[in-house]
């Protein structure tokens, strides 16, 4: 299901991210949930929610954000 807000989101993705990158997985994932509503948009096997989480997390990575050895995620430096 969408998220209205960033205090909406599963711990597992608040508590390693930073605001900004919260707002982007947000976004993503609503966009996302939205986008591939039905089955045949999917890959084979993957349900809604999942897809767009995926989406999501790939969204946070193009935006520059990397997983540091503190598992806390943190802008890349170019």
């Amino acid at each position: 299901m969408p998220y209205t807000s960033i205090n909406d989101l599963p711990e597992s993705v608040k508590n390693p991210l930073p605001q900004h990158a919260q707002d982007i997985y947000k976004e993503a994932f609503n966009s996302a949930y939205e986008q591939y509503d039905s089955s045949e948009k999917r890959q084979a096997g993957a349900d809604r929610e999942e897809t767009a989480h995926r989406v999501a997390w790939s969204a946070v990575k193009k935006a520059g954000y990397q997983k540091g050895s503190d598992d806390i995620w943190h802008k890349s430096e170019d």
